[in-house]
């Protein structure tokens, strides 16, 4: 029977590290990949730390053969000796939350990404064990923890002289607090290489024993090289990006930016002392700000030879319309910054605004006076961008009234099966390949809360297509309207009439193009609604496989040829149908295999860094073959595909 008091023997207090191991959400945001990566973020962020503060050139990122890391640098080297409260200050880093050098303004680090004095010991409570070895004032000293933390095999070990300078922390995740324990090497490979853009002439080296994967990255450019490679192979608008620096008091201000011509998403990367605000802040907020002035300012003056863009009676351009195919890349270091949220990804300073913004509006003015072409052309795509939100605008508004669409559009919004309810928080959108499949799936459905929306064939290419080109097709635009969230620029994921919006297609070669098609829609036109998890891809299953020969046959479904091979190892008479498409199954086998939210399988789309998603969308989507072929070539192994065909495989 549960105990339903609540008195003063309910209150737990937890010491050490105790609050990190049973809340890990709290502290490094949660227990998937993105949090097991987290801890490799925070250590490596003490590294960057050092080489901020110029007393570190070099940091080694090796991940092991059991999926430990581990991470050198040749700073400073950590602290060694007894702290006032009477243990060493190796123990206090490792094992006291909010401990650390960076509290205080007495230069120890000038600017620091970690401000909260949890990051080492957090990365501990996490860990099967954790070994750290530091090489400092001619002196090699080493400890090692285990079980998260909680003990520590022998005291600190004086190991003897050196003449190595630096920190060494190697440690292995525990297995028990994390759905995942593997390492991407990509994921960690992208971090490094944007951690060497931001610090110039630092030379980071990263190590992969499992595979032999090996790179190394040192740019004398620094943010500006960030740009060209973010648009690489991207058509610019400029042909070297904007840069500028400027400090101002106790605040460093860099940026660098360009504009891709057929672009239509912004695409900001922005940092705080090297540290990634993947959600902005206030720092975002007066970038975005200051480009919208002075785009405003110069868009009423005549520009060269060439009259205003705008006129007196015109409205300003909004900052929609101009960070339209927009990359920048905004680095800030400051001393001291408020972060919303223990993983850092959104900066709270206040004052930061008003100094981002006029650093923006100063060197944008100088710039833009010194060149006119440049800035007409800028202002001319703000304009066409304007142009096109309108007429989106328009079309979504031609969408709501039913009595002005077209008879094929009439035709093809008939085929929606629309939820009963009206609850944007709960209701599912699946978008099913081909009529037959869509029958199933409305016969099937739970009509509360589920709609059905079949597809016919492929979509349009949207990477390839004009916006123009997107807003003509019958289906598109139909899709627009049934989101009912806008689309472009002024799409809102508020508006969205479906929590989930669930790619439903065959499990062959045209059903994976058309989820391809249709995530580079959304990708392109609705990017929020990837970003809040809102969309989804329907895993159905591969095989059906009916027991035969005994009193009660068994009827099991596959979702892979390795289970397909599992389940029929117990049976010794069976029969097998390998689905190759959805319209083979009937109403029900559709909806407990593939729809009912209590035995389903759905992958979550997500994106984890927008700069690699895009540059992935634009090589395989877009226009250009020899990208497109080198990436195949690369990250495809024709020989596991042959093998699959021999196996039967479709």
């Amino acid at each position: 029977m549960a105990n339903n008091s609540y008195d003063a023997s309910s209150i737990q207090i937890l010491e050490g590290l105790e609050p990190v191991r049973k809340r890990p959400g709290m502290y490094i945001g949660s227990t998937d990949s993105r949090g097991l990566h987290q801890l490799v973020w925070e250590i490596l962020d003490n590294a960057i730390d050092e080489a901020l503060s110029g007393f570190c050139k070099n940091i080694l990122i090796t991940i092991k053969q059991d999926n430990s890391v581990k991470i050198e640098d040749d700073g400073r080297g950590l602290p060694v000796g007894k702290h006032q409260n009477g243990d060493d200050v190796l123990n206090v880093i490792f094992t006291v939350l909010h401990a650390g050098g960076k509290f205080t303004n007495e230069g120890v680090y000038k600017v620091s990404g970690g401000l909260h004095g949890v990051g080492a010991s957090v990365v501990n409570a996490l860990s099967d064990w954790l070994e750290i070895t530091s090489y400092k004032d001619g002196k090699q000293y080493h400890q090692r923890f285990e079980n998260g933390g909680s003990r520590f095999s022998k005291q600190i070990e004086y190991v003897g002289p050196t003449r190595k300078h630096g920190s060494e922390v190697w440690f292995k995740p525990d297995h028990t607090i994390f759905s995942t324990t593997l390492f991407n090497y990509q994921t960690i490979l992208e971090r490094v290489r944007s951690s060497a853009y931001l610090i110039k002439d630092l030379h980071i080296k990263l190590v992969d024993e499992r595979s032999g994967q090996k790179d190394e990255f040192c740019f004398e450019d620094g943010i500006k090289a960030y740009c060209e490679h973010e648009t690489e192979g991207k058509n610019v608008l400029i042909e070297k990006p904007i840069y500028f620096f400027q400090q101002v008091e106790d605040t460093q201000v860099e940026f660098a930016l360009n504009f891709a011509k057929d672009a239509y998403n912004e695409s900001i990367s922005s940092f705080v002392n090297n540290v990634r605000t993947r959600d902005g802040g206030t720092h975002e907020a007066g970038f975005k700000s200051g480009l919208t002035k002075i785009f405003n300012e110069f868009a009423y003056k005549s520009i060269g030879q060439n009259n205003p863009i705008l006129k007196e009676k015109d409205a300003p351009f909004e900052g929609v319309d101009i960070r339209e195919g927009l990359f920048a890349i905004l680095s800030i270091r400051m001393k001291e910054p408020e972060f919303e949220g223990q993983t850092k990804e959104r900066l709270g300073t206040a004052y930061i605004k008003t100094i981002v913004e006029q650093v923006t509006t100063d060197k944008l003015r100088t710039f833009f006076t010194e060149n006119p072409l440049i800035v007409y052309n800028l202002l001319k795509k703000a304009q066409f961008a304007r142009d096109v939100r309108d007429k989106a605008r328009k079309a979504r508004d031609e969408a709501r009234n039913i009595k002005t669409k077209t008879k094929q559009e009439q035709s093809l919004s008939g085929k929606l099966a629309q939820a009963a309810t009206k609850n944007n928080k709960i209701n599912e959108l699946f978008l099913v390949e081909g009529d037959s499949a869509g029958g199933s799936a409305k016969q099937g459905r739970d009509r509360r809360f589920q709609a059905i929306l079949p597809l016919r064939g492929k979509v349009l290419n949207t990477e390839k297509a004009s916006a123009n080109e997107v807003l003509s097709n019958e289906e598109l635009r139909t899709m627009i309207a049934t989101i009912g969230a806008g689309y472009g620029p002024s799409f809102d994921v508020k508006k969205s009439n479906y929590n989930k919006v669930i790619i439903m297609t065959d499990a062959d070669v045209d059903g994976s193009h058309i989820q391809i098609l249709l995530l580079t829609f959304f990708f392109r036109y609705m990017t929020d609604l990837i970003k809040e998890g809102k969309v989804y891809i329907a895993l159905p299953p591969l095989y059906k496989i009916q027991q035969v020969g005994v009193q009660k046959p068994k009827l099991i479904y596959a979702y892979s040829d390795h289970e397909r091979d599992e389940i029929t190892k117990g049976f010794k008479r069976y029969t097998i149908q390998r689905y190759k498409g959805l319209g083979e199954m009937n109403a029900s086998q559709l909806w407990e295999t593939t729809m009912d939210p209590k035995t389903r399988t759905l992958i979550q789309v997500k994106i984890d860094d927008f700069f690699d998603a895009d540059n992935a969308v634009s090589t395989l989507m877009g226009e250009d073959t020899e990208p497109r072929k080198a990436w195949i070539e690369n990250n495809v192994s024709f020989a596991e595909i042959d093998d699959y065909k021999i196996q039967g495989g479709e």
